[in-house]
């Protein structure tokens, strides 16, 4: 203790440069020493990781939309008067075109049903005189073509103008046939909603029946309640119909007959299932972007789905059992080739893989990585571990299936 007490004394009697270039020189030392020992330790990357195991791995394709169709439907009717006979009752089982009721139209009923049949007859009028349009058209178009045919080379101006001519009309013609189906269709839509006779539009079963013998039908037009004129609830055979958004890049993945899972917003504890049934090739282009509209027929009906429900669905592109897979987050691509990172002897190495199948959470491994092996998923500070994390890829976090990459 003299000894120490003679140094801090003699260190106190120097000057007081002398004293601030020792602290200085000491300080130093001390923190090269931390920084080759404690802090290097301490810098060293920490690794999350997991273990290439076997499994089932599920590529889809995501996309969003909603019920199209659902098998409940409700019959309306435009008529107005009294309501003469109701011939079913809730729960029984009816046809397409079944009589439901039978109503005594009054004054505005009878008006209203006699101008929708103007209507009906002026519509089938034009379906008759578009479709006599067309084939004259055609037959114009044909003969045009006739004239010109063996002339490829050699077409000349006029030729060329009277066949462009003669397309142009019969295109023309074939639109305005269509516009006027169309036209027909509504025609015919609206005349049997004022009929006296109400029938159902589908096979299925009553759900509901708001008619009674004597009731009064008021005219749509002298009603505020669109309910008003509801008269009966169906559950139709048929399957509810999803309709869903595919971008440009999923679209040529999607095909008929693919199955798909479906969740619905408001059912979220529930999942349907289903199979691909179109596929617009088309598509339509909204604020630069393209959508492609597929629609899924749904493999059950439920009352709880509803038209216009929010609904995601998951288009299965193939499955695969028994495989290796090895997590989405250790597999990159460059230039083409596959690189997993893998954990050897406590260091990051990058090996080429080969792989297969793609999910959003895994990547199937066909070869360059053992069953076992130890792959890199992350990597996380030194502060919030003290070692190397490994976890199963089936464990949360990293479950296989989801969209398509």
């Amino acid at each position: 203790m003299p000894q120490i007490k003679r140094v801090f004394e003699g260190f106190f009697k120097k000057s007081l440069l002398f004293r601030i270039t020792t602290l200085l020189l000491a300080a130093g030392m001390v923190w090269l020493v931390y920084t080759n020992t404690i802090g290097k330790k301490s810098s060293m990357p920490q690794f999350q990781t997991a273990k290439v195991e076997k499994g089932t791995i599920v590529s889809t394709v995501s996309a969003s939309g909603q019920v199209l169709t659902t098998n409940i439907l409700s019959i309306t009717t435009e008529a107005s008067g009294v309501v003469k006979k109701v011939y079913v009752k809730d729960a029984d089982r009816v046809f397409a075109g079944q009589k439901l009721a039978e109503v005594t139209l009054d004054t505005a009923g009878l008006e209203k049903n006699a101008q929708a049949f103007a209507s009906l007859v002026s519509a089938q009028n034009g379906v008759n005189s578009a479709r006599n349009s067309y084939r004259s058209a055609v037959a114009t178009a044909e003969k045009v073509l006739d004239e010109v045919k063996g002339h490829d080379k050699d077409e000349t101006f006029t030729q060329k103008e009277s066949r462009t001519k003669a397309e142009v009309a019969r295109d023309n013609a074939y639109d305005g046939m269509k516009s006027a189906e169309a036209n027909l269709a509504a025609a015919s839509l609206s005349y049997r909603s004022t009929t006296p006779i109400i029938t159902a539009p589908f096979s299925g079963v009553i759900g509901s029946i708001n008619l009674v013998e004597g009731m009064v039908l008021e005219s749509a037009a002298s009603t505020t309640s669109i309910n008003s004129q509801r008269v009966a609830v169906i559950k139709g055979d048929s399957l509810p119909v999803i309709s869903v958004g595919l971008s440009e890049v999923d679209v040529p993945k999607v095909k008929v007959g693919q199955k798909v899972t479906v969740t619905l917003d408001s059912l979220a504890d529930k999942t349907f299932t289903g199979v691909v049934a179109t596929v617009d090739r088309v598509g339509a282009t909204i604020s630069n972007v393209t959508s492609y509209t597929a629609k899924i027929k749904l493999d059950s009906a439920s009352g709880e789905i509803l038209p216009n429900m929010a609904a995601t669905a998951n288009v299965i592109l193939d499955t695969k059992t028994e495989v290796l897979i090895a997590p989405a987050s250790a597999i990159s691509t460059r230039d083409g080739i596959s690189i997993a990172r893998v954990l050897k002897n406590g260091k990051e190495e990058e090996i080429q893989v080969e792989a297969g199948l793609v999910s959003d959470t895994g990547v199937e491994i066909i070869s360059g990585l053992a069953e076992g092996e130890t792959v890199i998923t992350g990597t996380i500070s030194a502060a919030r571990s003290s070692g190397t994390q490994t976890r199963s890829i089936f464990s949360g976090g990293f479950g296989i299936g989801g969209g398509s990459r």
